[in-house]
């Protein structure tokens, strides 16, 4: 057995798609310390950078002191705290959806929704780019799963016109982490309503970002429509939130549901409470912070003119995820390296993240960036373009 997961390991090396953890040390930041060396990053996921903000800190400190470090049971137990339950109204008043229930992460939370609403007899219709944590709940349903061509809703309304009985669940990524567009939103309701389906919007890289006041997906100008009553929508927050864990708000019988059968939400500990209470005041910089949103979007196309004249694709993105195609994985791994010996960092994706010959360089934004480390990046890029070294 070890012999053969040697091999499989090697394999993977040799075929340039080995991953490797960084250590990194300190606070999470635009400019961080890995092996006692300083690399300006565009790796986090931190969009607003919130994650070292003062006042979280100051909020979790108060959380953990009020609370203890951790919940000591499950929520049906008795580990769920007013600390929870005020993060949950808020929630879901933020964003004007009925009710809410937290999870301690995306993953969990779309396993808990998929399977708690699908099964044997329903039919599952998910974008062929969706999340893995989409996927894989999918298939645990054990429900039908059909998917569709990326964002076809076309093909998507083929798809349901030509579906049985049972219940219907379109399953979707609102913006997309490997590619940074964003989902259909208005034709995918119109139809959910005009085939009797439910819709589950993952906007794990949405919500902070997007929409007025950082609302999410739903709010932005290219998608924003009435609310539907079959919308259960499911966001992260160790994102641009900047803290950990995730939420789903949609009608108060899907949460209900969900509290009673969803067995990714019974089955585990409830998160720390602190950080419920340190999520509060990040939900309040979230909706008063303007400047964060407009200062990410303006450095947004700053790099996208810096980085327009390169041989490498920048594929469509109005999102802090800027992708740069390469191609081949070993190309991809050899330009993210010679960035990194530059001292910036930026992670190449290859297979099975995304398609085999569209490996690339996964640009992260964050409003704590300034216009000075756009620049030092779009420099090193071009330089590394114009190398005699470059792989290939």
């Amino acid at each position: 057995m070890f012999s053969d997961l040697t091999e499989r390991l090697h394999i993977r090396e040799q075929q340039g798609l080995k991953r490797h953890r960084a250590v990194t040390e300190g606070p999470q930041s635009t400019h961080v310390v890995i092996d006692g060396r300083a690399y300006l990053s565009f790796c986090s996921n931190d969009y607003l950078g919130l994650a070292n903000h003062p006042e979280l800190i100051q909020a979790a400190c108060q959380g953990a002191q009020h609370y203890g470090v951790g919940a000591g049971a499950s929520h049906l137990i008795n580990g769920h705290s007013v600390a929870h339950h005020t993060l949950e109204r808020a929630l879901a008043k933020f964003i004007g959806f009925p009710a809410a229930l937290l999870f301690s992460t995306g993953y969990m939370a779309n396993m808990g929704v998929i399977t708690a609403l699908a099964g044997r007899n329903d039919v599952i219709f998910a974008d062929k780019l969706n999340h893995a944590s989409l996927n894989e709940a999918a298939l645990l349903s054990r429900a039908k799963l059909i998917r569709y061509p990326h964002c076809d809703t076309v093909a998507l309304e083929r798809r349901l016109a030509a579906s049985g009985s049972g219940g219907k669940l379109v399953i979707t990524d609102a913006v997309f982490s490997m590619d940074g567009d964003i989902a259909p939103i208005r034709a995918l309701i119109r139809l959910c309503e005009q085939y009797d389906a439910m819709l589950l919007l993952d906007d794990a890289h949405g919500f902070g970002v997007l929409g007025g006041k950082g609302r999410g997906t739903l709010f932005s100008p290219a998608a924003e429509t009435r609310h539907s009553p079959r919308v259960i929508y499911m966001a992260t927050l160790g994102k641009a939130a900047g803290v950990f864990g995730a939420f789903v708000a949609a009608a108060d019988e899907v949460i209900e549901t969900l509290i009673q059968t969803a067995k990714s939400y019974i089955y585990t500990t409830a998160s720390p409470p602190l950080l419920a209470h340190t999520l509060l005041k990040s939900l309040e910089r979230i909706e008063n912070d303007d400047w964060r949103r407009e200062k990410l979007h303006g450095l947004i196309e700053l790099l996208k003119a810096k980085l327009q004249p390169l041989k490498w694709r920048l594929m469509p993105s109005d999102t802090p995820i800027q992708p740069l195609v390469i191609g081949e994985a070993r190309e991809a791994v050899h330009v993210s390296n010679a960035l990194k010996e530059k001292g910036i960092l930026v992670p190449a994706i290859r297979q099975p993240t995304v398609p085999r010959g569209t490996a690339r360089l996964r640009i992260s934004l964050s409003a704590a960036h300034e216009e000075a480390d756009i620049l030092r990046l779009a420099d090193a890029l071009h330089e590394i373009a114009a190398g005699d070294d470059v792989y290939g």
